[in-house]
């Protein structure tokens, strides 16, 4: 597959967005990372200095209530980004097509807009 994306650089941008996200009153979880040369199924690392060959890296923001939000990006340039914003307002989001850790924070600066109605983070 190829890199599309530096998944290093889009993880430095969730480490920046994570201070504005948690002041904003969101729950940030730790980022998660797969080794391409993993075998399947891939185990989900939170140590990136255990990961050779990242494939993706992923996050988990929860808001008031039952608000979640989950984005995995792989390296290929896609996304699985999938909410919770309320009772009947849960789905999947389209993502793909991200060429860079820029492109991809404008998009998640979106994707946490629609599902908790705050801008993200500081920078």
């Amino acid at each position: 597959m190829g890199r599309v994306v530096d998944l290093d650089e889009v993880a430095a941008v969730l480490a920046v967005r994570t201070v504005g996200w948690r002041s904003a009153g969101l729950e940030v979880g730790q980022a998660t990372w797969t080794d391409a040369e993993a075998s399947w199924p891939q185990p989900l690392e939170t140590d990136r200095a255990r990961v050779h060959d990242p494939d993706s890296v992923g996050v988990v923001i929860s808001g008031p209530g039952e608000a979640e939000l989950s984005v995995v990006l792989f390296r290929g340039g896609w996304a699985d980004v999938d909410f919770i914003a309320g009772l009947d307002d849960a789905g999947s989001l389209p993502a793909s097509d991200i060429a860079s850790a820029s492109d991809f924070e404008t998009r998640m600066n979106q994707w946490v807009a629609r599902v908790f109605g705050v801008c993200g983070g500081a920078q």
